[in-house]
């Protein structure tokens, strides 16, 4: 049935920007190319954040802003202008590395944070096989979600996208939409404009970041600690650019929300915390020092991560049964969908272009030949229960998905919440099947781990096809794109994700941590050596130990001897604790908060091992929050992370309050209710700004971190340097000295939000 039938009341009357019959170029290779590498380049900075503080943010608008940009200056040098149809499939296949890289960031260290090594075919399997059958699940419910529901789903950041392509379409795209626009108009400078800050914000981005980091210009970050009548309590910021536009983008509540979470820990619990165990003569569980001689952050490592970790559970456990209604409409939209798919398979040759699917026959056949390679899959350690729980979690939360980002958004979708249900009812299970060894840590795992990053790629893949229903692409073609896009994505992601752990793995020597502790070497079979600066001092061969208690040392990996002795504690660079490397130099660690919470789920099920006390204090939190009116889940994230994150987040987002504010003053606001405004405020310049000091940011950060183990003698020596003779690096006063370079940037992003009043 047409989608523009009198029968189907949602979308009766709506016509696409550009018409089902009108035949322009579309899914060409040099769209697919570029919105390939380009989901690469923003898959590689959403996973960056992601091990940061847990968030990502919507790519498709950045993603089409460049692709429009590229193909633009390609013009000039002789190539064929675009079609808004090319820019709709580079958007689109560039998209995937964003959902990909959330849902592998979420998941996948969590491996390694259990105690086993994260192997890059089980991380590549698991990003290829979720990012696919999402897609592939999602392909039925497109004429439910996008068609027939297009008045009621929204989709905020696809609507968003459309109008950005709109605005920029070309010459060849206008004729074909009946629009007459001169190239030297509002609408065409408007697209030269937006096209200008992204790449201006990238640039601003990258270059902060180097000079920051790797030349040592200004600290990255700021931080004060308190003494009496605050003791124990403390205050910082990493003052980064990518941290600074997430704020902006998830706008003032969320940011607010986040930091309010970490003022709480922050400034209440590990105040308190110290405050009542200063007189403690004995360590108190699962600490095992006295908390007299802890720091901050070693309370909050020891005490206040197991209480966020239980608001993280509980705010994403409410949030997934408001969402029920939704989810009973999304599962039964979803069979309808299916249904009218099989009566509506009409020949691809016989149907309307803008009604084109993979027909279904290809999609069952797909999703089938995904479920068998997962169950046969060696690295998933998978069995025909998983495979089967899979299916089912997989098809629920990919509807799930799909309805909830139609109706908030991508940033808004509880896709961490689906994940830890996920977990808890397949721990659940296993624990009830009497399955509780190290080998069902890392099925329970891949199943949560395909489930999330499925939900994740069928609400991204929802966004994208609202857009083409928009505008008018074929459904078909985006469809390909996706997958593609998918496909080369999780290939690269799962490497950048092994390397940024490397890169801050410091190989602590044992007799600092578990001194006189020795094991029979000659029952251990696996070996290793050192990777990294530290592997230049030491190129011997050990074997490997994975330790799962606290007796005499720190659980965790360890290399040892011939002779049985402990030479090193492997300290991972996401989730590691040793911040200095032996020979003075610091790294970067990655808190990986999300992965963190998925690992105390499985232990804390399979094995009866977490601290219940403290998670369920953390319960609680999101309990009286919820009973208050306030919704749990963001605030819960910010009492998890540390304060340092979420502060310049907070910062972010109160810069886009006072911009919109602004703003909504203006004439061509006056009209609008809140739902258009923020609409509006979503594809501003400020957003397209801030989403270029995150791309460039993020990626400055990914780059850094992967060659810190080539330049280790220039870091080293700037560090010297910067000690020695820069104010803003080191001294009584680097800390508000270092303000002066981030307010720079901070003022830059609100002059640009600004706009100008139109008649």
């Amino acid at each position: 049935m047409p989608y523009d039938s009198p029968s189907n009341t949602s979308a009766a009357g709506f016509k696409p920007y550009i018409p089902a019959s009108a035949n322009l170029p579309e899914f060409t290779l040099r769209a697919l190319i570029m919105g390939t590498v380009l989901g690469m380049i923003f898959g590689a900075s959403s996973l960056y954040l992601v091990l940061k503080v847990g968030l990502t943010v919507s790519a498709s608008i950045p993603v089409a802003v460049i692709a429009i940009t590229l193909f633009h200056t390609a013009k000039k040098f002789g190539a064929r202008e675009s079609t808004i149809l090319e820019n709709s499939i580079t958007q689109t296949a560039g998209s995937a590395g964003e959902s990909l890289a959330f849902g592998l960031g979420v998941t996948m260290p969590a491996i390694m944070i259990l105690g086993f090594d994260l192997e890059i075919s089980r991380v590549m399997l698991v990003g290829v096989l979720g990012g696919l059958l999402g897609i592939l699940m999602m392909i039925p419910m497109r004429r439910t979600m996008i068609v027939d529901a297009h008045r009621e789903l929204k989709y905020p950041e696809g609507t968003a996208c459309a109008e950005v392509l709109k605005a920029a379409a070309t010459e060849t795209s206008r004729a074909a939409a009946g629009e007459a626009r001169e190239d030297g108009s509002d609408a065409a400078r408007d697209a030269k404009r937006r096209a200008m800050l992204i790449f201006g914000g990238f640039g601003i981005g990258l270059a902060y970041k180097t000079l920051s980091v790797s030349f040592k210009g200004w600290r990255d970050y700021v931080n004060f600690e308190f003494g009496n009548p605050l003791k124990g309590g403390s205050a910082g910021a990493e003052v980064s650019p990518e941290l600074l536009g997430v704020g902006y983008i998830i706008g003032p509540r969320i940011a607010l929300t986040m930091a309010a979470g970490g003022v709480l820990s922050y400034l209440l619990l590990i105040p308190m915390i110290a405050f009542f165990g200063e007189l403690l003569t004995v360590p108190l569980a699962p600490a095992t020092t006295l908390i007299r001689d802890m720091g901050p952050d070693d309370i909050r490592n020891a005490y206040v991560l197991y209480i966020g970790a239980g608001a993280v559970a509980a705010g994403g456990l409410i949030a997934l049964v408001r969402s029920m209604p939704a989810i009973w409409n999304g599962l039964t939209g979803g069979l309808s969908s299916m249904s009218k798919s099989r009566a509506a398979g009409a020949p691809a040759d016989k149907a309307l272009r803008t009604e084109q699917d993979i027909p279904l026959k290809w999609v069952l056949i797909g999703c089938l030949a995904i479920i068998a390679i997962i169950t046969v899959a060696t690295p998933l350690h998978m069995n025909l229960l998983g495979a089967l729980l899979i299916l089912v979690f997989g098809f629920l939360f990919a509807t799930v998905s799909s309805r909830l980002t139609g109706e908030v958004g991508s940033s808004s979708n509880p896709i961490s919440g689906m994940a830890v249900a996920t977990l808890l009812f397949t721990c659940l299970i296993f624990l009830v099947m009497g399955w509780t060894g190290g080998q069902y840590y890392v099925t329970a795992l891949s199943v949560g781990a395909i489930v999330c990053i499925a939900a994740s790629n069928a609400g991204t893949t929802s966004q994208d096809l609202k857009t083409g229903f928009l505008v008018g692409s074929t459904p078909r073609m985006q469809q390909y794109a996706i997958l593609c896009g998918a496909l080369a994505s999780a290939l690269i992601l799962g490497p950048i994700l092994l390397k940024l752990n490397e890169a801050g793995t410091v190989y602590v020597p044992a007799a600092q941590v578990a001194p006189g502790l020795k094991v029979d070497a000659s029952k251990l079979t696996e070996t290793a050596q050192l990777h990294g600066p530290q592997a230049a001092g030491d190129a011997n061969t050990y074997k490997v130990w994975q330790k799962t208690d606290t007796a005499g040392g720190p659980a965790g990996k360890y290399l040892v001897a011939a002779d049985g002795s402990l030479a090193y504690l492997v300290d991972p660079g996401i989730n590691g604790t040793h911040k200095v490397r032996p020979d003075g130099t610091e790294v970067k660690k990655y808190d990986a908060p999300k992965a963190v919470l998925m690992s105390y789920i499985i232990k804390g099920i399979l094995d009866q091992e977490l601290p219940w006390t403290l998670v369920l204090f953390g319960v609680m939190i999101s309990v009286v929050l919820e009973m208050a009116g306030v919704h749990a889940l963001a605030f819960s994230v910010g009492v998890y992370l540390p304060l340092i994150s979420t502060l310049p987040i907070a910062v972010g987002g109160m810069v886009r309050w006072l911009a919109d504010r602004r703003n909504n003053r203006l004439p061509q606001y006056e009209k609008l209710n809140a739902e258009e405004r923020q609409a509006a405020g979503d594809r501003s310049s400020g957003t397209l700004l801030a989403s270029g000091y995150i791309a460039g940011g993020a990626l400055a950060g990914i780059i850094i971190a992967i060659t810190a183990g080539v330049l280790t003698d220039f870091d080293s020596s700037m560090a010297k340097w910067a000690e020695a003779s820069n104010p803003f690096f080191a001294g009584p006063n680097a800390n508000l000295l270092t303000l002066i370079p981030y307010g720079l940037i901070i003022a830059l992003l609100y002059w640009v939000a600004r706009e100008k009043a139109k008649k």
